[in-house]
């Protein structure tokens, strides 16, 4: 008889890792389950209701993750990887918004230690599997054509995580399985409940990074240097402590008054340490450069080419011309101005479904 085939799957503890497990484990496949640990409490971040993937909350998530593998009669092991993320996610996310730049950390984290780190680190551990899988909205197919494995949007637009896995290589989609890809969220959330984990169809899940909205908890204080906030003409308009504490296109929490219309964070200068403030017409842009491509779906492409671009998860990627450049970065020059074209963040190239290509925003 031959032996079934073994799929690990990420499991954080909700609904859609969980339903991933249960899928696979109909289709007749053996399955696993791991669940990374990267907290680390010697950061400051107390222990509140805030909900976010690094935060002191994950000791309730690792015993959460341990009942529902229990629940789902599979294997659970916990793979330890506190100082690779601290060297791989949080050393990015410091250096990247001292560089007056916004990161995204679920970028990097997928790409380096979800994706990367973790089934490595189990397997080194002894922990014997064919096939890595999350709970992940997207599709993955593979080209004869051009014998390349290709990743796609999943059916439900609304859930489509392809922006966060645009970085990904092509041996790590080789042996990877995303079951909800042809699925929607509603039908997962029914399928939850119909199979008797209707705790997860209602269990809030987390979207942000930290558990906390105080990014500073992971600085050294003493590199936190105080600048000017400006308007477009260079007037002084008030002080900041950080410009840690600023993203394009924040609007809230300035530390500006009195001007007549409101005010947006325009531009973050991490020479000068300098916020420029201006009305949201400063917003609108037509051109940026990217920087650091992951070509995924197809071969480098060396000649221009029309694609729609997201620059960021809730973006509607909008229609462009990509011009590769010598040193291997993109321009990119879209039909219709768009807001907020942010430094540091991640953008992503379409040809419909298909991703083409990631990669991060340098300039604009």
């Amino acid at each position: 008889m031959k032996a079934k085939k073994i799929v690990a799957v990420g499991i954080s503890g909700g609904v859609d890792s969980a339903m991933a497990a249960l899928l696979l484990k109909q289709q007749g496949y053996e399955v696993i389950g791991l669940t990374m640990a990267i907290w680390d409490d010697s950061i400051p971040i107390a222990n509140v209701a805030k909900k976010g993937c690094f935060g002191p909350g994950e000791i309730e998530n690792l015993k959460a993750a341990e009942e529902l593998c229990h629940k789902l009669g599979i294997e659970h092991h916990i793979i330890r990887l506190k100082d690779e993320y601290r060297e791989n996610v949080l050393s990015y996310f410091c250096s990247t918004y001292s560089l007056g730049k916004t990161p995204n950390p679920c970028i990097v984290c997928n790409q380096r230690i979800k994706f990367g780190l973790l089934p490595i680190k189990a397997k080194e551990a002894g922990i014997n599997f064919d096939y890595f899988a999350t709970g992940h909205y997207a599709h993955i197919s593979y080209d004869d054509m051009i014998g390349r494995y290709q990743l796609k949007k999943a059916k439900d637009s609304g859930k489509d995580q392809s922006y966060f896995l645009a970085y990904l290589k092509q041996e790590q989609l080789s042996n990877l399985i995303f079951p909800l890809g042809g699925k929607t969220k509603q039908e997962i959330k029914a399928l939850a409940e119909e199979s008797g984990f209707a705790e997860l169809a209602s269990k809030q899940e987390s979207q942000d990074f930290l558990a906390t909205d105080d990014v500073s908890v992971l600085f050294d204080k003493d590199s936190l240097q105080e600048g000017k906030i400006v308007d477009i003409d260079g007037k002084v308009l008030g002080k900041h402590k950080g410009i840690i504490n600023f993203t394009i296109g924040q609007r809230r929490n300035l530390g500006i008054n009195g001007t007549s219309e409101p005010y947006y964070v325009i531009d973050i200068d991490g020479k000068t340490h300098r916020v420029t403030v201006g009305t949201k017409q400063y917003l609108f842009k037509s051109n940026c450069i990217a920087s650091d491509i992951n070509w995924l779906s197809v071969s480098e492409i060396h000649v221009p080419f029309a694609a729609q671009a997201r620059i960021r998860l809730q973006h509607q990627p909008a229609a462009c011309i990509v011009t590769p450049l010598a040193n291997g970065n993109l321009q990119v020059v879209f039909t219709e101005p768009q807001l907020s074209i942010t430094p540091g963040q991640g953008i992503v190239f379409y040809d419909g479904d298909l991703i083409v290509s990631g990669g991060i925003i340098d300039t604009a």
